[in-house]
């Protein structure tokens, strides 16, 4: 099977699979019911908190920045017991604050991967394994975690200016046409990806998902885009399985050399955090 070669601007998200016959793999979005509780969400590695209150040892009232405070703090894996507790249970707690200047990550960044992750992790729970760092790999290739081009990524989880990769038409990459109206992409001749993970618009058709509860699934919006990127990962199995989780990657670039990049991303977060 031929693969397309990485641009120097993100593509990104799928798009050989979008152009082939087939590209959707067989079986249920593991997880797309399963936002899940703290004790689920364990096997994370690393509980994140709130700078603040992580800093007066108290996360009673812990919230992660982002989606996951208030009512959606269970989403993003955040946990309501000591850290006395936490260690036991062989898990890191890691202030939010403290795992961005580690890593490089925003805080913002850091929790909408984190919620999108503890939404499809748990094996046990009919999930797929996969891991925060992992969907934070891909945002880094794709769009350095929202800010490329310049871009800034906002409170509300939205990169400004927004994100857009090169147009398909094909001039330096294969031609897509145009499947959206220009609705999402803004082109009414040909597509292009969009957002900070760089989902083209026949991909965010299919995928697209509401990560934040605000009843509009859009690719600009890193929640969103995390949450449609983790059911696309989970679709391809139990990302535990290395095999597997090669394969989720490579389904969303078909290049070699992203999954190796991903995957060694991925593995240099985990170690920054001790998860």
């Amino acid at each position: 099977m031929s693969r397309l070669r990485l641009p120097s601007a993100p593509v990104g998200v799928a798009l050989a699979l979008a152009l082939l016959a087939g590209w959707v793999a067989a079986g249920s979005l593991h997880g797309e019911a399963a936002a899940t509780d703290p004790a689920s969400a364990t096997d994370l590695g690393v509980t994140f908190v709130d700078s603040a209150v992580i800093a007066t040892d108290d996360v009673s009232s812990a919230t992660t920045t982002g989606p996951g405070a208030g009512a959606g703090a269970q989403a993003a894996g955040v946990t309501t017991s000591s850290q006395t507790a936490n260690a036991a249970a062989g898990r890191v707690t890691v202030a939010i604050g403290d795992a961005a200047e580690r890593t490089g990550i925003s805080a913002r960044a850091l929790g909408a991967y984190a919620a999108a992750a503890a939404a499809v992790h748990s094996v046990e729970v009919g999930g797929c394994g996969l891991h925060w760092s992992q969907l934070a790999a891909i945002g880094s290739i794709e769009s350095g975690h929202g800010t490329h081009g310049g871009s800034t990524l906002g409170d509300d989880g939205r990169p400004r200016p927004a994100i857009y990769g090169p147009r398909l038409d094909g001039t330096s990459f294969i031609r897509v046409p145009d499947s959206d109206g220009g609705a999402i992409d803004g082109d009414t001749e040909v597509d292009r990806a969009v957002g900070p993970l760089q989902f083209i618009p026949q991909t965010w058709e299919r995928w697209g998902a509401d990560g934040d509860g605000d009843g509009v699934a859009d690719p600009q919006d890193l929640d969103d885009a995390s949450l449609a990127a983790a059911h696309y990962l989970c679709a391809s199995g139990d990302l535990t399985d290395p095999e597997t989780l090669h394969r989720a990657v490579f389904s969303y670039n078909h290049d070699e050399d992203y999954v190796r990049l991903v995957l060694g991303r991925a593995a240099d977060y985990d170690r920054m955090l001790g998860g």
